[in-house]
Order: structure tokens, then sequence, then C-alpha cells
């Protein structure tokens, strides 16, 4: 078995963590105590070695309490983040590196149940190991590419609405401040009022974050504006080393016959490619219209697997549950008429996150 050895949250030397080729934005130290202070939850950093003593991955996950039930969450649903999971440093097994994680969680974790979303245990079953799997699918925009070639492998409706946003005098420009979350709150609470719906976090979850990445310069938050001035369009988005993430987008109703969003969406790949990112990741979505939204830019289709664990049985049936009834027709009806989100990401939230 593989050994974990947690590391102190606040005293580990962040910046060399950080500096591993294939971490992300979501494993750093800013956006692990954004997520630690939103939900309550403890950050668990672990190294981890083989039986030589070799450091071979590292671990980023947090740990929060249900009904007074631990959980490790890598991430949790609920928690607006993308990948957390393993990062590689040496060749190792991966079904090794999911046996010793469960071994890890329900051992000194003192842990009931477990969720991973890590690319790295993609096209691998880990059924035998008690393990469930839901794939996720999300879409990346290569960059390392000449920004003609990017935009020709949009389809030609994107195409044609870049063009027409600009020729009608639409201009996208980089925000700041804190204050940019009320102002993309607002227009977020515009687009799910089209279904009767609240989103399915608060404004203060967007101050939070912006509270917390913009110091870092990994966030990039932007705004469409109309020829007249108007701000009609918003976007939040996350990168560092090789990837970049669309965190959330939206816009007013009323003036998306201006396309202010695609123009939006490839000021951002621009943006992220001048800076030497690899991908833009769309996030998914479960919805259709959330697919065609996103093929319409020329991503790659990526499955990363979602894993979860429950050391009991009655805990992953619960959980199952609660899963189910949070999508069922009755509850989301029961939302809608009473103008709040039924706990899943509604329509209107593009990228997919846990």
């Amino acid at each position: 078995m593989l050994t974990f050895r947690r590391l102190d949250a606040n005293t580990c030397d962040w910046e060399r963590i950080d500096a591993v080729p294939d971490r992300v934005v979501y494993q750093t130290r800013e956006w692990v105590g954004f997520i630690a202070k939103a939900q309550g939850a403890d950050p668990v950093i672990a190294d981890v070695f083989d039986g030589q003593e070799r450091l071979v991955a590292r671990f980023t996950g947090l740990i929060v309490k249900r009904f007074g039930l631990r959980i490790l969450g890598s991430p949790f649903p609920g928690w607006n983040t993308g990948p957390l999971g393993f990062n590689l440093l040496e060749p190792v097994d991966r079904r090794l590196l999911a046996e010793s994680l469960v071994c890890y969680a329900f051992g000194p974790l003192r842990c009931v149940h477990l969720e991973i979303l890590d690319p790295v245990f993609a096209g691998c079953d880990l059924a035998a190991l008690g393990f469930r799997s839901t794939p996720q699918r999300t879409y990346r925009v290569a960059l390392a590419r000449d920004e003609e070639a990017i935009f020709a492998d949009m389809s030609s409706a994107c195409r044609r609405a870049i063009r027409k946003a600009s020729k009608s005098g639409v201009t996208v420009e980089q925000a700041s401040g804190v204050e940019f979350a009320d102002e993309y709150y607002a227009q977020l609470e515009d687009v799910f009022a089209k279904q009767s719906l609240q989103p399915g976090h608060g404004v203060d979850r967007v101050r939070q974050l912006i509270e917390a990445m913009e110091p870092t310069g990994r966030l990039l938050l932007l705004r469409s504006v109309s020829p007249h001035g108007e701000r009609i369009a918003t976007g939040i988005f996350l990168g560092m080393n090789q990837l970049a993430f669309y965190w959330g987008g939206a816009s007013w109703r009323v003036h998306q016959q201006l396309r202010p969003n695609e123009l939006l969406m490839w000021h951002a790949i621009r943006y992220w490619r001048g800076r030497g990112l690899a991908y833009l990741d769309l996030g998914g979505g479960t919805e259709e219209g959330f697919a065609d939204y996103k093929r319409k830019f020329g991503p790659e289709e990526v499955i990363v697997p979602a894993l979860r664990r429950s050391r009991f049985r009655l805990v992953g049936a619960a959980r199952d549950a609660a899963a189910t009834l949070t999508t069922s027709p009755l509850v989301q009806s029961r939302g809608r008429a009473r103008g709040r989100a039924p706990g899943i990401s509604a329509r209107a939230e593009a990228p997919q996150r846990a």
C-alpha cells in the first residue's frame, strides 16, 4: 500500500507544491482556503509515498461534517469547484492509488464517505474496489495553436456571432474588484428567472471567490459593454500552469441579440492563449443546450470520472437518495413555483463543477 502523510496546510511550502506542472488552480492554497471558508471544511494536503519512500503523488481534498458524519471531498457536490484529486510525481498504479486513498480516508481521517473528481482515473475500472463512477463530460479548447486555427475550428454560427458583436460596437473589458460580484450575480438572476428559478449559490460566494483569488493574478473577470456603454454580459475565469477554467458567465436577456457572450469567450480564449496556457476548460453540462453552446467553440471532449465510495452501505444509499430527490420532477417543479433552485446546477450556470 501507498502511505499518505498529511501536511500542515498553514505552514507547508505552497509555492513549491503549486509549481508542479499538472497542478490546477483549484488545488492552490487560495482556492482551498476559499472552499474551506465557504463550506466550513478542513483542508487535507498529503504527500503520497511508495514502499521505497519515494514521493510519488500529492493529494488535495477537504473534510466536511454533514449530520455529524465526516466526509472527504476532492471535491464534493455543491462546492462550485473543479477537479482536485492527485498530482502524480512518479508513475504509479491507479488502482493502488485509489485503494490506498480508501484506507487513508476511512482510517486515519475517520471519514465515512469520500468523493473524488480526477482525470487521473480516466479509463480505470474501480468497481471491484467498491467505487461507484459517474462520467463527467467537459469541453476543452486547445490554445497552443494560431488564433486563426482556433477561430476556424469554431462553428460558422459562432464565428458569425463574434463578428456581429464586434460590428455592432460591443466591446469586452477586463474588470476588477469585489463589486464585480454584484454585477455578475444580477445578470445570473436574470438568466435563472427565465425558468422561474434562482441560482444555487448566493452573491456572497462570488464575493469570497474574488477576494480570495484576485490577489493571485490567476483570476480573470470580463464584461461585455454595449455600444451605449451598458454592461450587458460577464464572465469569470481562473487559470494557472497548463489549464484555465470557465467558472461562470451571465448576461442580460434583453441584450442577447448583440451576442455579447460569444465575443466575451473569444476574448478569454485569446487572453489565456497569450499567457501560454495549453487549454481553456469550458466545463460540461448534462443538457444538450449546454453541450451545443460549448461545442460551437471547437473544443475537445474530455471525460473526467466522478468517483464515490462509502464505508457503510447506508451512507451511500442516503447520498444517492438525496441526489435523486433534488433532481426529481416534483422537487424541480416546487423549486420553480417557489423561485428557488432545486439543488442541482440549472441551465444558466454553464460550467460543470462539483
